[in-house]
């Protein structure tokens, strides 16, 4: 399994600064990150792995780096792809794959196999970021900026359709 170490490691060897910050307590998933680390929950980042089947019954996993604040749905997710059904990968799965703890998903070293998507709500800007590092009992902090330039994959917009009657949908009625 990778961890901390192996994600300094990497960090080391392409001149980013970062920090590995020992948690005061330990966590079970990434969405304890806020109030583990005290920072708010736009500023923590959750990788969540979700299994894909295709229109043509395909299936495939797709990795989708979020804010704690607005994690992916599935539906969003699943009308970007053109996916018949999205659901969360299971545990064994994700393990396998990512090669990380489930819950635990640093979006670094992940295998280049697996499509990545970022949720554009992430903002490039100098100030420090959080994301799980695969180990209960630490995380690591970069500046958004290095992070989202490190991050493979595809910015995208997961908010997916607005539901009827919202203000920009009462808005073009008139």
């Amino acid at each position: 399994m990778k961890d901390a170490l192996a994600i300094h490691r990497w960090l080391l060897a392409h001149q980013v600064h970062h920090e590995i910050v020992r948690l005061p307590r330990p966590m079970t998933c990434a969405e304890e990150l806020p109030e583990t680390v005290s920072a708010a929950p736009g500023r923590c980042l959750v990788v969540t792995v979700l299994e894909v089947t295709t229109r043509v019954g395909r299936e495939a996993v797709v990795g989708v780096t979020a804010p704690v604040s607005a994690p992916p749905r599935p539906g969003a997710v699943g009308g970007l792809l053109g996916a018949r059904q999205v659901r969360p990968a299971p545990a064994h799965v994700v393990n396998a794959i990512t090669d990380y703890a489930d819950g635990l998903v640093c979006p670094l070293l992940l295998p280049e196999s697996m499509p990545m998507f970022i949720d554009d709500r992430l903002s490039a800007d100098n100030e420090p970021i959080f994301t799980a590092t695969g180990e209960r009992h630490t995380a690591l902090s970069l500046r958004a900026l290095d992070l989202l330039t490190l991050l493979p994959g595809k910015m995208v917009d997961l908010r997916g359709p607005r539901p009827k009657g919202t203000r920009a949908a009462v808005a073009r009625r008139h």
